[in-house]
């Protein structure tokens, strides 16, 4: 990590990551634009744009005018315009890859309706912003018990200061719709500040707080994924997964945002196959697709008459029998297109260090100690045997 609020903790202990990214020092590089123009001068005859990217806490990005055209880098504590008073952030991006990212986001280049940088950031400024976000935890604890007591079905998630302090958000999660008003008096009386509400996605929430998956790594969107794009069970369906919520829901409660990641080579696959609801005529009668093997090429029929006797057939097999029906022709019967594929029992399982062995960590018995055993077992042996006599 390379910001100071992870890095360390007291007494030089390790403190680790628990803002996942998003805690607005730019140290985890999370949301970093690599600045490819930076070495790069520009034309004579073309004007810089003095257009700033500033980035706050929770990933929160903004696009200001550097009207009095100070000399910024990436990096630069600046005190923004704010409403009402000012805040604090950090610069990320300059120059000619802002009107990009402006671009990018279609936001347009108009440096006049943007809002303003006032200044860098003095000590003073520094110190007051640092003074309230150590606050943030204390008063995140505080609004959850005021909203419990007013019987709200809503969760706060995460707390965020202006950088002088005069506005604070809070940002929450909800499944239905929210009555706040009495609770935004009960706030601001408590904590003497303008208070302001913002709902976040279940998918926010979760790369806000973080996790482990099930494939064992880091969640997504804690670590590297900064674009939430619906997902939907069409999806699973495509490539082949059961529709089992448990399997399929991430920890935010929704579809896991991997389904994505893959679905358009499955796609791009599926264009090879016939449409599964093609049914192929024969002689003994209609048969109906039942599975699909995206990776070996093979699709699986069965007559309507008998269900549970599925029959093997390639792509090409499968596309002839179509072509053959839509000239009006009948094939025999699907056991003349099977094809058995024939699996290699050696390629189910290869012992590469030994594995298929269950006791290969048991400790080898020593011959000589068995061999004192039975000498002493026999010298015991004749002892009683004379005692008899």
């Amino acid at each position: 990590m390379g910001c100071s609020s992870c890095s360390s903790g007291p007494n030089g202990q390790p403190k680790g990551c628990r803002n996942n990214g998003t805690c607005g020092t730019d140290g985890c590089n999370k949301l970093t634009v690599f600045d490819w123009l930076a070495n790069m001068s520009l034309p004579d005859d073309v004007e810089p744009f003095y257009g700033v990217e500033v980035r706050f806490k929770n990933g929160r990005k903004h696009f200001y005018n550097n009207q009095e055209k100070l000399p910024l880098r990436i990096g630069d504590v600046v005190a923004t315009e704010a409403s009402p008073g000012h805040d604090v952030g950090m610069v990320t991006l300059t120059g000619e890859l802002v009107r990009v990212q402006m671009k990018k986001k279609k936001q347009e280049a108009d440096l006049d309706s943007l809002p303003k940088i006032y200044r860098n950031a003095s000590q003073k400024d520094i110190d007051k912003w640092q003074r309230v976000r150590d606050k943030e935890k204390s008063v995140q604890k505080e609004s959850r018990q005021i909203a419990m007591a007013l019987g709200l079905q809503m969760k706060i998630s995460d707390v965020e200061y202006q950088g002088d302090g005069s506005k604070v958000t809070f940002y929450y999660t909800a499944e239905e719709r929210v009555d706040f008003r009495q609770l935004i008096k009960d706030l601001a009386r408590a904590f003497n500040c303008r208070i302001e509400m913002k709902q976040v996605g279940f998918r926010q929430e979760a790369s806000r707080l973080g996790g482990i998956g099930s494939c064992g790594r880091e969640l997504c969107c804690s670590t590297w994924l900064t674009d939430f794009r619906s997902v939907n069970t069409s999806s699973a369906r495509y490539q082949q997964l059961s529709l089992n919520p448990l399997k399929l829901a991430g920890q935010c409660g929704k579809l896991k945002c991997c389904l994505n990641y893959e679905l358009d080579t499955y796609l791009e696959a599926l264009e090879e196959f016939p449409k599964t609801d093609t049914k192929l005529q024969t002689s003994r009668g209609t048969a109906s697709c039942q599975k699909i093997d995206i990776f070996k090429g093979l699709m699986w029929y069965a007559y309507e008459k008998e269900g549970m006797n599925w029959h093997q057939l390639s792509i090409d097999k499968v596309k002839e029998i179509v072509q053959l029906n839509k000239k009006g022709q009948e094939v025999d019967n699907l056991e003349d297109f099977t094809e058995e594929v024939s699996v290699d029992s050696s390629a189910l399982f290869s012992d590469g260090v030994g594995q298929e062995s269950l006791t290969r960590f048991d400790k080898p018995r020593k011959k000589g100690r068995n061999r004192k055993k039975k000498r002493n077992r026999n010298r015991n042996n004749r002892r009683n045997h004379e005692s008899k006599k």
